[in-house]
């Protein structure tokens, strides 16, 4: 079984937000919807062009990464832990979000929070149990990329070097886009996301995503309303 899970934010799948981010990436994660057309004047070929990596794992702000399960534990168990972990934890305020580039990466970004920065720890160790232990070749093809002594440390202890301190909410819209895309990209997004950009976001539930094989579109299969017992 080569399936894996992640624990992400996204909004409410009947939002504003989650409308507008899925028919920019061509995909509804939630129903499997797939959208077709321009976007603010951008080509759909083009746009799935530039959106290929960000339309497979679907919209998200990553909490906890991708992972395959650790021997022993089947989704059930997690689904419970998510249930437990929910009811236990109020939802977080995160304010606008904003259009801008992240290590050339077009993304939604919201200010520096400490209670989601808490939030974002207790996820990740919250759950790691869960996680298997990485492959030495998934391991060596990550610490290649550039990471520092730091995020080399939390890759080895966590599996994903971007926690913790090193952790940066972000709900990407694009793969890595060049010069000559990043200016028509950025405005385009700027026009499809305006009407929602005044809509302050509410981290109020954690989104389970499932990869059922390697190199899959990720699923929505689940939300866990903070807060709350459902």
């Amino acid at each position: 079984m080569t399936e894996r899970f992640a624990i992400y934010y996204a909004p409410s799948a009947t939002s504003n937000l989650w409308e507008r981010a899925a028919t920019w990436l061509g995909r509804d994660a939630a129903d499997g919807d797939l959208f077709d057309g321009p976007v603010a004047g951008i080509d759909r070929a083009r746009l799935l062009n530039l959106t290929q990596s960000a339309n497979r794992y679907g919209f998200h702000a990553t909490l906890k990464a991708p992972m395959a399960l650790a021997d022993g534990a089947r989704e059930a168990d997690l689904r419970a832990a998510l249930t437990d972990f929910a009811r236990r934890h109020q939802p977080v305020d995160l304010g606008k979000p904003r259009l801008a580039s992240l290590d050339g990466f077009l993304a939604l970004l919201v200010a520096d929070n400490e209670a989601l920065q808490d939030f974002a720890a207790h996820v990740v160790e919250a759950f790691d149990d869960f996680r298997a232990s990485m492959s030495v070749k998934d391991r060596a093809a990550r610490a290649s990329r550039g990471l520092s002594e730091r995020q080399i440390e939390l890759l080895d202890a966590y599996g994903y070097p971007y926690v913790f301190e090193e952790f940066r909410f972000h709900m990407t819209l694009s793969d890595r886009l060049s010069e000559a895309d990043a200016a028509d990209i950025a405005q385009a997004a700027t026009t499809w996301f305006t009407p929602v950009l005044d809509e302050p976001i509410l981290l109020d539930r954690l989104a389970l995503f499932r990869e059922p094989e390697a190199g899959k579109p990720f699923v929505r299969v689940g939300d866990f309303k903070l807060g709350s017992a459902a």
